[in-house]
């Protein structure tokens, strides 16, 4: 059975990340343009949020004993073919993880407008995820 309170502790973690994000409304396009620090602040806090979603997922992965995800764009496709995320959202949380990807490896070569319009637009992806984390917890807690 999957460990609640370590789900519980990094769903918290992400609002956390993502609250933080939210709070900086002082960082413009122009300003984020000009200045390494607050281009670097929301590279990081989008880069943990999105590992986080990455160690929720991979903790009800392996407590359930399901197939062992390839890539971290198949860890969504695990999670909704056992009901976790509905299918429409697969897509959504593949191309985060290709994101990561590109934060990670290719760090030199992220493009300006990519991060800041997930800074800007679309942190509301990581509210849903802890959504389906959370209804996915009382499921099995019924269960």
């Amino acid at each position: 059975m999957v460990n609640d309170e370590i789900i519980l502790r990094k769903t918290q973690k992400l609002k956390e990340y993502t609250n933080e994000l939210r709070q900086a409304k002082d960082i413009t396009w122009e300003k984020y343009q000009k200045n390494m620090r607050d281009r670097a602040f929301v590279e990081r806090y989008i880069h943990i949020a999105i590992q986080t979603v990455f160690d929720i997922a991979n903790h009800i992965i392996s407590y359930e004993e399901w197939k062992e995800p390839d890539t971290y764009r198949e860890t969504f496709s695990i999670l909704a073919s056992h009901g976790v995320l509905p299918d429409e959202k697969v897509a959504d949380y593949q191309n985060m993880a290709s994101f990561r990807n590109m934060l990670v490896h290719h760090y030199e070569s992220v493009e300006n407008e990519v991060v800041f319009g997930i800074f800007k637009n679309r942190l509301g992806d990581f509210d849903l995820f802890r959504g389906f984390i959370l209804e996915y917890l009382k499921k099995v807690k019924k269960d």
